[in-house]
């Protein structure tokens, strides 16, 4: 896949960047290097590497799910700096 200066102009709009011209060119070489080694990885012979697998033996602790101490509602609505009789209210931040 080649990356072009309108892809990354466009990616950078998604993200919310902005770029100057030497920076969309230094990123569409990176990207296009980043690229390029991603495709190295179609290479590897992956069949018979369980999707979960991982490198070190790790298990995940997990605690119990457990009822604890809560704090009250008033004093959680109390920290927020708008709030209506049950929850906080907060600003939009999907445009």
């Amino acid at each position: 896949m080649e990356i072009t200066t309108e892809s990354v102009r466009e990616l950078a709009e998604l993200a919310c960047l902005e770029l100057a011209d030497d920076e969309v060119e230094r990123m569409q070489r990176d990207l296009g290097a980043i690229l390029a080694y991603v495709e190295l990885l179609d290479e590897l012979d992956t069949e018979d590497v369980a999707p979960t697998s991982h490198v070190l033996d790790i298990v995940t602790p997990l605690r119990d799910d457990a009822v604890a101490d809560v704090l009250p509602r008033s004093e959680v609505l109390r920290n927020g700096p708008k709030h209506d009789d049950e929850s906080v209210i907060v600003p939009k931040v999907i445009e």
